[in-house]
């Protein structure tokens, strides 16, 4: 019997010890923060161990197997979502993992007291969860970046150099006084901070004393300069001295670039002399552009360009060239003055563009012309040839230039044609002499004819509307036929004779081309003409690419140095920089 009992003894200790020696590793994890990775891993090892054991031990001690549970939750939710909580003491992290123990555990059992299962997969998840587990969030990140990079003392330096210029702007002129040579030795020692300091993180003690030592300065500044009244003052005064200043760099600028625009560039007068000489080398018989037989055909596309500048006119013909389909029934009438006439025939000799026809003519050769024609577009508040050149305003007379033509389109020198415009000629003019593109943008006049016509006189008010839409030169088509059978020959001149004894219009020959075309124009596609190339409007690639016309207008040409490279490059497309006369004469891309 006592050997049974003992038997027993040792049976019961035996167990008590095997169940201490399970139980005391469970107490000790309770008792250990999540953070620990090391002590996670060991506890994981063990529950995967143990798992077996704790479902045999679930059946018959439910209490005991809700522990076991809730020891797997925590295992779980330590390991895969760490809180980023900082513990303050052992007690806290007690309380807090005994309340989502319980929260576990009574979910748990209110859905039916199923117990969580060890799934295959979850060992393979758990690994992944620890491998993230010292990545920090992304708040942390956030955070520590912010902290890292913080800027506060830089800016606040950056500020005091500022208000330190400030105050030695208002000291006297020559000054050598302590308060201004300790100003500009703070000002220098902030300089030198800020030049290897680009964050708070990068300032040494030494650096922080500085910028006190320029706090306690600009104290010393405030108080040497109280009267805030007298240094408003002084502000305005410069602020308006420094804004004169800026207007009359814009106006001298303003000033230079109009009078690039009316200088004739050396590399061009070189090429015009040296064609010059070539063309008077030549035989009479040579001197003569071919084609002369399709000259005056009616059933021909003929186009006029009045220029004395034969770069402008050569993109101007081989582009249109270039893009048309039908390049041989092309007939140019170019008309030029008598100093340019022998360059230009000779570029076209030597440089023909295909089977084209093209006819050069000067001025002199017309005889219909007023005895002061050469003088009478003259204007005194313009002086600039672009506006009071006879060449500018002999579009007014194209139906005695060309008498035998009844249909004709008009270019302006500045101008590249990107598409084929046979379409022109079959345009319906509406009985109207002029089609032309308006310069207007959704309705609403972007140059109005009160801009370009002196509505202060009664005559012009009564005949004309000052808030219409103006049209644009540079492309248009003249039905000549019209043209003569209106009579506008007659209404020209009285235009003419009326702007002599007063001024009714401004300089150039746009104003005058609204009157004498009012309601006598039909307005052609936007997409024909588009203008804006000789200056900076802002017009985008994708307007300038569909167009099949684009024109220069403005002061910034582009055969000269200071047009807008942008747009410049559609018009050197079309000129062969190898060409030996361009090599001579160094004109180049």
């Amino acid at each position: 019997m006592m050997v049974t009992l003992r038997r027993s003894c040792v049976t019961v200790l035996t167990l008590a010890l095997l169940a201490a020696s399970f139980l005391a590793p469970l107490l000790l994890f309770l008792r250990v923060p999540a953070a620990d990775i090391s002590l996670a891993l060991a506890r994981k090892e063990f529950y995967r161990e143990g798992t077996s054991f704790v479902k045999n031990l679930s059946s018959g001690h439910s209490s005991n197997g809700m522990r076991l549970n809730a020891i797997e939750q925590e295992a779980d939710e330590r390991v895969r979502l760490p809180r980023g909580v900082v513990y303050q003491n052992e007690e806290s992290t007690n309380v807090q993992s005994t309340s989502s123990e319980n929260a576990t555990v009574s979910g748990n059992v209110g859905d039916g007291g199923h117990q969580n299962k060890h799934e295959p997969g979850s060992a393979g998840r758990e690994d992944k969860d620890l491998k993230s587990f010292n990545r920090p969030t992304s708040g942390e990140t956030t955070s520590s970046r912010s902290r890292s990079s913080t800027t506060e003392k830089i800016r606040e330096m950056e500020d005091q150099i500022i208000m330190a210029k400030a105050y030695l702007q208002f000291s006297l002129p020559n000054s050598n006084s302590q308060l201004v040579r300790e100003l500009k030795l703070r000002i220098k020692e902030i300089e030198r901070v800020l030049g290897r300091a680009n964050k708070d993180s990068d300032l040494s003690r030494s650096h922080l004393q500085k910028m006190k030592a320029m706090d306690v300065t600009l104290s010393k500044a405030h108080k040497a300069y109280p009267d805030c009244s007298a240094l408003a003052s002084k502000l305005r005064a410069q602020l308006y001295n420094a804004e004169e200043q800026v207007r009359a760099h814009q106006n001298q600028a303003s000033y230079l670039v109009h009078l690039t625009a009316r200088t004739f560039p050396k590399g061009l007068h070189c090429l015009s002399m040296k064609l010059t000489t070539e063309f008077f080398t030549l035989r009479p018989e040579d001197q003569q552009l071919p084609n002369r037989q399709n000259v005056y055909k009616p059933d021909l596309y003929h186009f006029a360009i009045f220029s004395d500048n034969v770069l402008a006119c050569a993109v101007a013909v081989n582009s249109t060239v270039t893009t048309s389909m039908e390049p041989e029934k092309i007939v140019f009438h170019v008309v030029t003055d008598s100093f340019n006439f022998p360059a230009m025939v000779m570029w076209f000799l030597s440089n023909p563009p295909g089977n084209v026809t093209i006819q050069i003519q000067s001025l002199d050769d017309f005889g219909f012309f007023p005895a002061d024609f050469s003088t009478m577009f003259m204007h005194p508040a313009k002086a600039d040839p672009r506006y009071t050149s006879p060449l500018n305003h002999l579009r007014f007379y194209l139906p005695e230039i060309f008498p035998s033509l009844n249909k004709i389109l008009l270019l302006d020198h500045d101008v590249v044609v990107q598409r084929d415009l046979r379409q022109l000629w079959s345009v319906d003019m509406k009985g109207k002499v002029n089609g032309a593109v308006e310069i207007c943008k959704n309705n609403k006049s972007s140059l109005k004819l009160e801009m370009l016509i002196n509505f202060s006189d009664p005559i012009i008010a009564s005949t004309f509307d000052a808030e219409a839409c103006v049209w644009a030169f540079g492309m248009n088509m003249f039905d000549l036929k019209e043209w003569r059978k209106q009579g506008l020959k007659g209404v020209h001149h009285n235009l003419t004779q009326l702007g002599q004894s007063r001024q009714l219009w401004k300089a150039g020959s746009l104003p005058l081309g609204q009157l004498l075309f009012y309601n006598h124009t039909v307005v052609l596609d936007r997409r024909w003409h588009v203008l804006g190339l000789g200056r900076e409007s802002g017009m985008g690639r994708a307007e300038i690419e569909r167009a099949a016309v684009i024109h220069y207008d403005g002061s910034r040409k582009p055969w000269l140095d200071i047009a807008i490279p942008k747009y410049r490059r559609y018009w050197t497309k079309f000129l062969d920089y190898g060409n030996p006369y361009f090599q001579q004469c160094n004109i180049h891309e």
